[in-house]
Order: C-alpha cells, then sequence, then structure tokens
C-alpha cells in the first residue's frame, strides 16, 4: 500500500488578519516539512479567521482574501515550499449565479484550496451550510457542489470543510463513491461541553461511512465569545483512533498512514449530485520508507478542567486580539469575582490584573478579608477604595429608598470601576454567572459593566464546582489555591443591604440552575419543567423572572460560550413580548 506522511496544524488565526494568518500558515508548513510531511492541512478559513460573520458581505474583503491566497501559494513556493501541496481555508466568492439561493454570481463562499508548486491548484466551497446556534451560514454564503479530490504520491484525497461531516449525505457517501483512500476534513468548529465525545464518534461513525481513513483539523484559541478547542483526529476505515491531538494547545500532529493506492481517475457525478473535481498533484506512490511518526494519544481533560481551560483561552484571545494587556475586577470577596479573578490570572499573568475592593456600609468584615486574601493568593494587584462618601452625598441629594437604594451602590462601583478604566487603560471584567443573567439578578450600569464577561455561561452551580477544582489543582501541584476557602463556602450575598442573601430573593441555586436548564438550555415550557418534578410556584416565578430579564442580557458584555445555548446568538428572542409560559393559551 502508499505511504503518505500527513501533517494537521490546529493552529488560531485572527479574523481579518489576512498577513498575520498567511505567516502562520507558512511558518507551520515549514515546521511540516521540517517534520517529513507529504501533505499538509489547516483549518476551516484559516487565512481570514473565522466566523467572519458580515466582512463576508464586503466584496473589498472577499477580493482581499482571494489575493491574500495567490500570495501564499507564490509565497510557499519562493520558500522551497511548494512540492508540499497544502490545504487552506478561506473566503472565495462563486463564479456563477446560484439560483437555486436567490444568488447572483460572485455570492460569497466558505471554500478551501489546494496549493502546490505555486498555483491554486484547486478550490471547493463547503457544501453543507450549518443554520442553526451561532451559526449563520445561509446568511453569508452559497454551498458547493463539488466533491474535491486530490491525487497526492498515488493516493487519493477527498476533502471537506466541518459542517460536511456533521450533517448526512453530501460528501462522506461521495467519497466512498468516487474510491478515495483518505478524507480530510478542515473545521473552526467551536467548543462545547462534552462536545470532544460527540465529535469523535461522529469522525468514527463518517469513517466507516466514507470507507477510508479520516482526518479531522480543528482550530484552536478564540473568536469573540467563541473558543475552539482543537482535538484534532484521524482514525481509519474501521474507526478506530490513529492519533488524537491535545485540547486547548496549538501544534502540529505528524501521522505515517498506509492508504489504499489510487485506481483510474475518478469523474462524473456521484451523491447528492456533486461533481467529482480531481487534480492531480503526484502520480508515482513514495518509494517504501520506514514509519516513525504515529501522531499519538494527547490524554483527555476531566470535565471541569476543559471549562476552566476553555475559559481561560476565551478571556485571554479575546484580550490578546484586541490589543488589550490588562484588565481590571471588582472584587467584593464573594465566589463569582474570585473566580474571574483567578481565570483573569491563569490567561493573562496576574502582573496584569487588577483587583479593587469597594466596600460599603453593608459589606462584612468577612467579605473585605476575602478580596484581600484573593489577591495575596494570586499576586493581583490590589487597592480598596470605599464607596461610602459617594453613596452618602447621592443620599442626601436623592433620598434613595429599597431597591433604588440598593442599586446606587452598584452603580457607583460600575462608575468607579469604568473611571479607573479609562485613565489606567484596564478593561473591565464583569463578574456576573448564567444564573444571575437567566433571572435578571444583577444591576442594569452596574456589576453588569464590562469589556468582557467570562463567567456569563456558567451557572452558578458550575461556578463553585470549578472554583472547588481550580483549588485542588493548584494543591496537587503543589501552589497555593487562588480562592480563598471563605469565599466557597459562604452564602452568596449582593451585601446591598443588611444580613442579605442569594436565596432572599432566588430559590436555592441547585433548583434554580436545574429549572434554567430545562427552560433556556433545552426549551422547555412550564408545564414539562413541573412534570419533571419541580414546584409549580417556583417555576412559574423563575420563567416569569426570565422572561423579564431579556432587555438586561441584550447589554451585558460578550463572554466565552461553553454551553450549547448561552446567551447571545443561541439565543434570541424578542424583548417586547406578552407571551409568559405561566399565562394560560386562549381557549385553553
Amino acid at each position: 500500500m502508499p505511504q503518505l506522511r500527513l501533517a494537521l496544524n490546529q493552529i488560531d488565526s485572527t479574523v481579518g488578519d489576512l498577513a498575520g494568518n498567511a505567516e502562520s500558515v507558512v511558518h507551520w508548513t515549514r515546521h511540516s516539512a521540517e517534520q517529513g510531511a507529504h501533505l499538509v492541512a489547516f483549518p476551516e478559513m484559516v487565512l481570514t479567521g473565522y466566523p467572519v460573520e458580515d466582512l463576508a458581505l464586503r466584496s473589498s474583503f472577499v477580493e482581499a482574501s482571494r489575493a491574500a491566497l495567490r500570495a501564499l501559494a507564490a509565497r510557499l513556493a519562493d520558500e522551497g515550499l511548494g512540492e508540499l501541496p497544502v490545504i487552506v481555508g478561506y473566503l472565495d466568492r462563486s463564479s456563477t449565479a446560484q439560483p437555486k439561493y436567490g444568488q447572483p454570481a460572485g455570492a460569497p463562499q466558505n471554500a478551501a484550496a489546494v496549493l502546490h508548486r505555486g498555483e491554486v491548484r484547486l478550490t471547493f466551497a463547503k457544501h453543507h451550510l450549518p443554520n442553526y446556534g451561532v451559526f449563520d451560514e445561509f446568511r453569508y454564503f452559497v454551498p458547493g457542489d463539488t466533491l474535491p479530490v486530490v491525487r497526492v504520491h498515488g493516493v487519493d484525497v477527498a476533502l471537506a470543510i466541518c459542517e460536511d461531516l456533521w450533517q448526512d449525505g453530501g460528501r462522506v457517501p461521495a467519497t466512498r463513491s468516487a474510491g478515495a483512500g483518505l478524507l480530510i476534513s478542515i473545521n473552526a468548529s467551536p467548543y462545547e461541553q462534552n462536545k470532544d465525545d460527540s465529535r469523535l464518534e461522529l469522525v468514527r461513525k463518517r469513517a466507516q461511512e466514507a470507507g477510508c481513513t479520516t482526518a479531522y483539523v480543528a482550530m484552536i484559541g478564540g473568536q469573540d465569545e467563541l473558543v475552539f478547542d482543537g482535538d484534532s483526529i484521524v482514525v481509519d476505515a474501521d474507526g478506530d483512533v490513529v492519533a488524537r491531538a491535545p485540547q486547548f494547545s496549538e501544534g502540529c500532529v505528524v501521522v505515517d498512514l498506509d492508504l489504499p493506492a489510487a485506481g483510474p481517475v475518478p469523474g462524473g457525478v456521484v451523491d447528492d449530485g456533486l461533481r467529482i473535481d480531481h487534480v492531480v498533484c503526484s502520480e508515482d506512490p513514495l518509494a517504501p520508507y520506514e514509519a516513525e511518526l504515529s501522531g499519538g494519544y494527547a490524554e483527555r481533560l476531566d470535565d471541569d478542567e476543559e471549562v476552566y481551560s476553555a475559559l481561560v483561552v476565551g478571556l485571554r484571545a479575546y484580550a490578546a486580539k484586541n490589543g488589550f494587556r490588562s484588565v481590571l475586577i471588582g472584587l467584593s470577596g464573594g465566589i463569582d469575582s474570585a473566580l474571574v479573578a483567578a481565570i483573569a490570572c491563569d490567561a493573562l499573568g496576574a502582573q496584569n490584573v487588577y483587583g479593587v475592593a469597594m466596600p460599603s456600609k453593608y459589606s462584612s468584615e468577612h467579605s473585605k478579608g476575602d478580596a484581600a486574601d484573593l489577591a495575596r493568593r494570586t499576586g493581583l494587584n490590589f487597592r480598596t477604595v470605599p464607596i461610602e462618601p459617594m453613596f452618602d452625598a447621592y443620599m442626601e441629594s436623592l433620598g434613595l429608598t429599597g431597591l433604588a437604594e440598593e442599586n446606587l451602590q452598584s452603580r457607583l462601583r460600575g462608575t468607579m470601576l469604568m473611571a479607573l478604566s479609562n485613565q489606567e487603560g484596564h478593561i473591565v471584567l464583569a463578574p456576573g454567572n448564567k444564573s444571575e443573567l437567566a433571572v435578571g439578578y444583577s444591576t442594569l450600569y452596574g456589576d453588569s459593566v464590562g469589556a468582557y464577561g467570562p463567567i456569563k455561561d456558567v451557572y452558578k452551580t458550575s461556578v463553585f464546582r470549578l472554583a472547588k477544582w481550580r483549588n485542588r489543582a493548584a494543591g496537587e501541584g503543589g501552589r497555593t489555591p487562588p480562592i480563598p476557602e471563605n469565599s466557597i463556602t459562604k452564602p452568596p450575598s449582593a451585601e446591598l443591604r443588611p444580613d442579605q442573601v442569594d436565596t432572599d430573593s432566588l430559590p436555592d441555586y441547585d433548583v434554580l440552575d436545574r429549572v434554567l436548564a430545562m427552560y433556556v438550555d433545552a426549551d422547555q415550557g412550564l408545564e414539562a419543567i413541573v412534570a419533571a418534578g419541580f414546584d409549580p410556584d417556583v417555576v412559574t416565578r423563575v420563567l416569569g423572572m426570565v422572561d423579564t430579564a431579556e432587555y438586561k442580557r441584550r447589554q451585558y458584555p460578550p463572554g466565552t460560550k461553553i454551553s450549547a445555548k448561552g446567551f447571545g446568538k443561541d439565543r434570541r428572542l424578542p424583548i417586547t413580548s406578552r407571551w409568559r409560559e405561566s399565562r394560560p393559551a386562549a381557549g385553553a
């Protein structure tokens, strides 16, 4: 059987940085060549970054992407890498009208190309376009209608892009029909909890359906609210894992493969009406060589470490790609700000994290002490600025009471943080969690201020679990646990009035989060949630709080997405709506 050394580069790219992304492709192609690779693959839209969103609608950006691709092909050849076929994702446009989709010639396409000997030898567009969750690809792109096959050293290699594997039909069965010996899918599939398990099963299933070894190369890094976790995979035709890359780590997987020899050049139309587009880079098989590179198998992270790693990568990417070097956090001594501070220190280094305690007359002594203890444990920069003088001045002028008095404290803290941000150049991190955002248990223009919300997609019960994991991991590594134990064990409180605790206003978080998981994440209605065993009055109250807090969530900053349905593009509900789950339908 012919041999082939395949290099899968799971790398990060930045949206719009065509020059920087091309530089990364050259760097990792050179690295792949030094490892003796015969074929190199990069992630989906690596040249433009992903997702480009409405940039895809700008013809200037599309043309810049096409020009960058041609320049990249020429540069690879100029630097002595031209003999190595390279698969690169980029943004292209359709050369013909697409009346089926109501699009004229020139409509954008999520595309990829094979670069070889200084030329763009083959181009193709994603066939299956996702249109769910965070994906709006039908808004931007028209699909491709070919099965691209490139012959490399006597092996026919079929190519696909991300969703082409996630949906049934199309390029996977077409690969079998074409008799390809290898299927490579390039991907920019965002991270979600437990997705690594479903991803592996998907690749195994598709390899068996395609009847050949299948390689899945994935993106790493972050883009706004999305995190990409890598986890590139190679499986054989039986679905057995040949190689698996680490999670949340940039790098190159190089693996030696024994593959079936190519037969006659395939042609014609195969499954789903796909026309085979075949090019030959090298016809003759390689002389037999000793296979040395197995690709390896990186151990999986446990569930809590995986989520925590995603939160760190998401914040680090957001700060770095937007040119921010330091962050500012209001430290209350509570669990949320403590976890955010730990994430920030791990993402950016404690020297770039600035914490401010802003006690009021209702702040407990232990909360003040817990904030200071956190600073000592992590080594972050810390100061204390009491808000009581400002609070007294407002109260003397306005005479506020009740909720208005409580929220004033939060808004004074928000104003102070934004003032320090403007003065010193740090970006403010909002500490709100998913439970609070769901029910509106936050103060607009108070604790919701900031440029990024690292735990906005983390339920409160998970906040506690992640804090415990982080401390345990530190202890096992012989380091100081960053989060004070008292911040974990004391009852959560906003401390905006005497002896206040969260359960004065909310159900117990264990109950609340399970109700929210059904309503927010699973779109279950009141009857289904009550049927699951929850108290009808509690459910009615929680659902009402969620429905009326939509206007607050729309104004919350972006933050790392870790669930299948975060607040943002995943969940799009009207602010103005009279529908309530607790209200019976007309005629019922």
